[in-house]
């Protein structure tokens, strides 16, 4: 599967689903405009159903993100990232943090499926500053440390990264057209940060370069999911983005 880049599609927005069970799912479904294809199934909603929960997506037609961060050795993840190809999800998650072998092995597992999953490394959590980082060790500023892991995670056969959209142009940069950009700790102009650090508008994720830009709170938890969607929508059709095919 190509990223929407590479392909000269525009950017697609990803609806995370940060639900306490696929009971609500449906009523989302029918809420949100059609044009929607991609929603994000988390923790949460994993642990608690396990791929039962993505069900109700793949029954619609809908493509899944998986947002499970794996992070592990690496025969344990091969085997994890094996499993999630199975369920019929169109793009995982890892932790580049998890070291090359880990990521080697990730990859080799994704491509020995039939499944065409996306493989995306988490570089640095959105919920993280440079103070976190510091406090954890890493003598990098968050900005400098992403975009090392992202040019490692590529470097390891992934199909790109996911990071906070001020990284984002310069990891775009770095990488080139081809690599997926997700970006995260997407809020609306004018909206709340709640516990990300490093956010950005949809206006400024496109400009960056990004291939999907991931909104949960500010569409599930408003008083007309479609209205905010579609809000979200029409920033994303009238951005430029600078990076990679015209649109």
């Amino acid at each position: 599967m190509q990223s929407p880049t590479e392909t000269g599609c525009r950017p697609e927005l990803v609806v995370a689903l940060d639900v306490p069970s696929s009971a609500h799912i449906g009523p989302i479904l029918e809420r949100l405009p059609s044009e929607i294809k991609w929603f994000k199934v988390g923790l949460e909603l994993f642990t608690a159903e396990g791929p039962r929960a993505l069900e109700p997506l793949i029954e619609k037609g809908r493509n899944v993100f998986l947002d499970l961060k794996l992070h592990d050795i690496p025969r344990t993840v091969e085997r994890a990232v094996a499993s999630a190809a199975r369920t019929g999800a169109k793009m995982l998650t890892i932790h580049a943090s998890g070291g090359r072998e880990m990521m080697r092995a990730a990859a080799c597992a994704a491509k020995g499926t039939d499944s065409k999953l996306l493989l995306v490394a988490v570089t640095v959590l959105t919920s993280l500053s440079d103070d976190d980082l510091q406090a954890m060790g890493v003598g990098r500023s968050a900005g400098d440390q992403a975009i090392a892991l992202a040019q490692e995670s590529v470097a390891c056969g992934l199909d790109g990264v996911v990071c906070s959209v001020l990284e984002t142009r310069r990891i775009r940069t770095a990488l080139g057209p081809g690599p997926v950009v997700v970006t995260p700790g997407i809020r609306p102009a004018g909206g709340e940060a709640g516990d990300q650090k490093r956010i950005a508008d949809p206006r400024e994720a496109v400009m960056a370069g990004a291939s999907f830009l991931v909104v949960g709170r500010p569409i599930l938890a408003a008083r007309d999911m479609g209205e905010a969607a579609r809000a979200i929508l029409r920033e994303i059709a009238g951005a430029r983005q600078p990076h990679g095919p015209s649109l």
